[in-house]
C-alpha cells in the first residue's frame, strides 16, 4: 500500500470511524495506527490472520463507500484549496488575511 493510500485512509478513518462497531476501530488502528503486521494483530485478538485481513479489507471498502456517499474528505479538500486560493488573492491585503485566518480557524473547531 502507498503513503498515498495510507493517509487516504487515515483521513477517511479519522471521518467515519463514529460509523464503523468497536471491533472494527480496534483492528484498524492496529494496523494502519500502531503498524502491526497481520500476524501480531492476529495473535492478539486471538483469530487467524485471514480474519484480520478480511477485516480490514471489509472496513477499508465500507469506509470508501461512506465516502462515495457522503464526500465528506472531497468536500474538506476543496475547501482547503479554495482557502488556499484566497491566502494568495489577499496576500496584500492584511485585514482580509486576518479575517481569512479567522474564518479558517472557525470552520476547523
Amino acid at each position: 500500500m502507498t503513503l498515498e493510500q495510507r493517509t487516504r485512509m487515515a483521513i477517511l478513518y479519522d471521518l467515519y470511524s463514529g460509523l464503523l462497531t468497536e471491533k472494527q476501530k480496534n483492528v484498524f488502528d492496529l494496523y494502519y495506527q500502531c503498524d502491526l503486521s497481520l500476524g501480531e494483530i492476529a495473535a492478539e485478538q486471538q483469530t487467524s490472520r485471514t480474519a484480520v485481513f478480511d477485516l480490514v479489507k471489509r472496513t477499508e471498502q465500507l469506509l470508501e463507500k461512506y465516502e462515495a456517499g457522503l464526500h465528506l474528505a472531497a468536500r474538506e479538500k476543496k475547501r482547503k484549496e479554495i482557502l488556499e486560493q484566497l491566502y494568495s488573492l489577499a496576500a496584500g491585503n492584511q485585514e482580509m488575511l486576518t479575517l481569512l485566518r479567522k474564518l479558517s480557524m472557525d470552520s476547523e473547531e
